[in-house]
């Protein structure tokens, strides 16, 4: 049975003569039957009879009113086995009536065929392609680079969004200034520990810049009030991910252990593990994680160089540090051509009195309320 037409012969008879000299009307109805007869039946079809229906398809949308292309996307969109030619065509297509069934359900486009469209279609192509249940992180990458607002938000807010590396750097770059796009990156659970850091840091920028604009006159009180918010949000339960959480429990237990040393730390920056290089940090510097972070997300190399010291690192260690956080953020952040001079002529007791300062500045905005 593999082997034969899953058309009939009166289908095909039909077929034959709406499509020789049919009206549209008529053609409508052969689609119709055509549709009726592969939904009912697609999952016992084998590949070869899918293929016939991919002709006859193709073959049917010819000179086809919108009307009935849109509706033979919404019935083979949710069908794991739809024709793949007929889909490609239909996700390809300028109006959107047609094109939004199968780019946001059909399991027939590949991430190859979803990347050439989002990068060759319009905004409201993406914004149905942001709605699929899983969005790799190379299609996310397009569709938060090329997308307007509306796709951003609706790819943020996807749980099923894999965002990479660069992904989330785009993100941040346009969050700036965009009160909407950066409150949704910030409540994605699974942002990293330093993304979410540095969009903290930009919104506060941001809004200090505002409040000191408006009240000029009270511009150093609105600074302290800000940096002190900040701390808070850092610190928050929201703002830390569970996979922050068990790479700061991992590191801990290694310091507890007495395996945590300077070599440990050194790997974790070699392998890009913000959480863990800045957890170990603050173990070897004896500093709370929430103050070590300020110092390496805010400062440019100065927190950085005030915590080796404490931890009595060696400079080799130090730029792997720096490293790391250039890449994550993706630019140059600090002068390698005087960063050793200025680490190796930092005194000990001089960096130890910074970090007082640190504690007492956290100690005082955790501080309740008089």
């Amino acid at each position: 049975m593999a082997s034969k037409s899953p058309l009939s012969a009166n289908l095909l008879d039909e077929l034959d003569a709406a499509l020789a000299h049919g009206t549209v009307a008529r053609r409508v109805e052969t689609l119709r039957r055509v549709t009726d007869l592969f939904v009912n039946n697609a999952v016992d079809y084998s590949d070869a009879q899918i293929a016939v229906f991919d002709d006859v398809f193709d073959c049917l949308l010819t000179h086809m009113e919108a009307s009935a292309k849109a509706l033979l996307a919404e019935r083979l969109a949710p069908i794991p086995v739809a024709p793949p030619r007929i889909v490609r065509t239909l996700a390809f297509d300028d109006l959107i009536e047609v094109a939004s069934p199968v780019l946001s359900q059909s399991e027939q486009l590949d991430d190859q065929a979803l990347i050439e469209n989002a990068r060759t279609k319009s905004q409201d192509h993406l914004l149905a392609i942001s709605t699929r249940k899983v969005l790799s992180g190379a299609l996310t990458d397009v569709l938060v680079e090329r997308g307007n607002d509306a796709v951003v938000t609706s790819t943020v807010n996807n749980r099923g969004a894999d965002i990479s590396e660069h992904g989330y750097n785009t993100l941040l770059s346009r969050a700036d200034g965009n009160d909407t796009i950066a409150t949704c990156v910030g409540l994605r659970p699974s942002i990293p520990r330093h993304h979410y850091l540095k969009l903290v840091a930009k919104a506060s920028a941001s809004v200090r810049a505002k409040l000191e604009a408006a009240h000029a006159h009270h511009a150093a009180d609105i600074s302290l009030v800000v940096q002190q918010v900040a701390r808070r949000v850092r610190s928050a339960p929201a703002g830390i991910s569970q996979q922050t959480i068990i790479a700061h429990g991992l590191v801990r237990s290694l310091f507890e252990d007495g395996r945590l040393d300077e070599n440990e730390v050194a790997k974790f920056a070699e392998a890009g593990k913000f959480d863990e290089a800045n957890a170990a940090l603050a173990c070897l510097a004896n500093v709370p994680v929430s103050v070590a972070e300020t110092m390496m997300i805010e400062s440019r190399s100065e927190g950085i160089f005030i915590l080796c010291k404490v931890a009595n690192f060696a400079w080799k260690t130090v730029k792997t540090i720096i490293n790391m956080r250039e890449q994550l953020a993706g630019a140059q952040l600090s002068d390698s051509a005087t960063d050793r001079e200025t680490y190796e002529r930092l005194r000990i007791s001089a960096a130890q009195q910074v970090l007082r300062f640190h504690r007492m500045q956290q100690a005082t905005s955790e501080a309740p309320a008089a």
